[in-house]
């Protein structure tokens, strides 16, 4: 007889923290080592940075918006009741990470140093292990079928 599965995925720790903590130890090394990408920064660098960081925030948007369509919870310590497949999640099963990751990288832009940008494959890889993997555990004990099916449809990433 299988287990029951757990009652969340088991991730207490607020994800986008990660990705601020990765942003912050970069800003705050670049005070300390500065590693300008461009100095002095080019309007160009700020508006590119400004138009990733604001289609990241589109894409949270969006996912938030399907999630709560949907009547299922953001917050991964919450259960899950049911999976989402439409809107964003239908060409990536993490568009709320993703969104985040380019947030990140407009912002790292905008504060133009490399230190924020060599963090942030980092954050990506803790985020993919720590976070996701734990999620994809539990929504494949919490149901099954579907979720699998899902899964081998939809990327975890864009790729």
């Amino acid at each position: 007889m299988p287990a029951d599965p757990p009652p969340n995925a088991g991730v207490w720790f607020p994800p986008p923290l990660i990705y601020f903590f990765g942003l912050i130890a970069g800003y705050l090394i670049n005070r300390a080592v500065p590693l300008w990408i461009i100095s002095p920064e080019p309007r160009w660098l700020w508006r590119v940075g400004l138009a990733v960081a604001a289609a990241g925030v589109v894409l949270a948007a969006s996912g938030v918006v399907t999630f709560r369509r949907a009547g299922t919870s953001i917050p991964p310590n919450k259960p899950a009741t049911r999976i989402v497949t439409t809107g964003p999640y239908a060409y990536t099963r993490n568009p709320m990470y993703t969104s985040l990751a380019l947030f990140y990288f407009g912002v790292a832009l905008l504060l133009d140093t490399w230190w924020a940008l060599i963090f942030l494959p980092v954050v990506v890889v803790i985020i993919d292990r720590a976070v996701i993997a734990r999620e994809e555990r539990y929504l494949a004990s919490a149901f099954g079928e579907q979720y699998e099916s899902y899964r081998t449809r939809t990327p975890r990433w864009f790729w």
